[in-house]
């Protein structure tokens, strides 16, 4: 017998470089847990449909748990000659029972085999990541709660706009992981159908029972085309697509992380176990582990427009090229990994400096939206005449180099007359966010109502996950 599961029909053996290149083995070990869980399925539905002896299938389950086994443990032995981990688990297999470990492969293709073991796969990542994810939005909302009413400067174009609270700064976050987890959990319904049984491209003649392993592997049903089944990758690229605007809207975050914790700044600080030295300025602090998730939603990115390329012009159905699926999906699946779980560790590490949030809120004349609001309210002008106002006034107090509240109420009144000492009540920042109380606001009532429901709803996912 062969190593190989396509041997017979060669007389010479591969060149040392189209073993190079036609190895997979070397990343498709990760899906050893999938392979062996999805041929368990499979033997035994030979069994029950009388394809193969019911004692063989317990013989195989016996096989392949042993299998399982040592690859936990660190004790199976990989080796590029055998090119892939189904080549491997049946090599192993047969030396455990014998060639009789060959019926395994009834009904089945590895094209078939390894779209099931990689919709699998993702299927578990999903669950991973949307756990982690989970996590995030968990840190997020419990230092929103506590910092629902710490004042800091809302920016459009990096520049001061208006005051905001730094809880519903971090709450916005919240909600963009919630619309990746709904992304995530989109491409994870789509994907979950069994390729399992459509063989290499045609089906087979065999009388196999596909809704049987499907069932088995937790799928809600098999595909439908067998053509479709072992030829589509939709599934890896829908989900790389959720994760690459997951790490653009972390790679936003580690930004603002970057910036807030500069010296510039100084509105947070990371400790010592997300920051590192400089070899030679002693006094440095980088916040390393906020500029390397910036840095890795690149890397995922990457890994979706690559695949996209790979893709794009294979006719129906497999082809070698789909090989090349894998390698950058896994890095891209553990860099998305890595970098929300270093998110979360930092939202929960970082300490805030209220007092330089407050001080800079305060600068710009943020509360300029609120003189204008205020002379729309109490004097009854339009917003345009109330803009044209303000910003005379703006321009007096720069000239004066004062801050709005410093200016004087007869200075104000040089400009509007019918003024009042009443529109001091709203030039403060704590005033400013304090009337932001429409639906999605920054008022703290907002924020603490609005982190409350997020942890509420977060306590009753994770009773449900268990």
């Amino acid at each position: 017998m062969t190593s190989r599961m396509w041997g017979g029909r060669f007389a010479e053996g591969p060149d040392a470089i189209m073993e190079e290149i036609n190895a997979s083995i070397d990343f498709d070990r990760k899906l050893f847990r999938q392979d062996i869980a999805a041929s368990k399925a499979h033997a035994r539905m030979l069994a029950a449909q009388g394809i193969i002896a019911a004692d063989l299938a317990q013989k195989i389950d016996g096989g392949l748990d042993t299998i399982l086994r040592e690859i936990e443990a660190g004790d199976f032995t990989f080796t590029r000659a055998l090119e892939d981990i189904h080549t491997h688990v049946e090599a192993r297999l047969t030396q455990l029972i014998g060639p009789e470990a060959g019926r395994l492969h009834t009904a089945r293709s590895r094209n078939d085999q390894v779209a099931t073991d990689f919709r699998l796969f993702v299927r578990d990542a999903i669950d991973q990541i949307d756990a982690l994810l989970r996590d995030l939005q968990r840190a997020l909302a419990e230092t929103a709660l506590e910092h629902a009413g710490t004042v800091m400067p809302g920016f459009t174009h990096l520049q001061t706009a208006q005051p905001v609270t730094f809880g519903h700064h971090l709450m916005a976050y919240v909600e963009m992981a919630g619309r990746d987890r709904g992304r995530f959990a989109d491409a994870r319904r789509r994907l979950n159908e069994s390729p399992l049984g459509s063989a290499a491209l045609a089906g087979t003649s065999f009388p196999i029972d596909r809704a049987m392993t499907a069932a088995a592997l937790d799928f809600d049903r098999p595909t439908a085309n067998s053509l479709d089944a072992v030829s589509d990758r939709d599934f890896v690229i829908e989900t790389l697509a959720a994760a690459s605007l997951c790490a653009v809207h972390l790679s936003r975050f580690a930004e603002e992380i970057v910036i807030w914790s500069s010296a510039g700044f100084g509105f947070i600080r990371l400790s010592d176990k997300f920051t590192t030295g400089s070899s030679i300025m002693p006094q440095k602090r980088n916040p390393d582990a906020a500029e390397l998730v910036r840095a890795k939603s690149g890397r995922i990115i990457g890994a979706q427009t690559a695949l996209l390329i790979v893709l794009k012009g294979l006719p129906l159905a497999y082809q070698k090229d789909m090989q090349e699926d894998k390698e950058q999906a896994f890095d891209a699946i553990e860099a998305l990994e890595l970098a929300i779980a270093a998110t979360a560790g930092m939202v929960r590490d970082m300490s805030v400096d209220k007092a330089a949030m407050r001080k800079a809120a305060g600068a710009a004349f943020s509360t300029a939206t609120d003189l204008a609001d205020w002379l729309v309210q109490a004097l009854g002008l339009t917003f345009r005449q109330a803009h044209e106002v303000t910003g005379r006034i703006v321009r007096l107090a720069e000239a004066r180099k004062l801050p709005l509240h410093r200016l004087s109420l007869a200075e104000m009144q040089e400009v509007e007359p019918r003024i009042t000492e009443a529109v001091y009540g709203r030039l403060g920042v704590g005033p400013s966010v304090a009337s932001r109380v429409s639906y999605g606001g920054t008022a703290p009532g907002n924020v603490r109502r609005e982190a409350r429901r997020w942890l509420r709803r977060l306590d009753k996912e994770a009773a449900a996950a268990g």
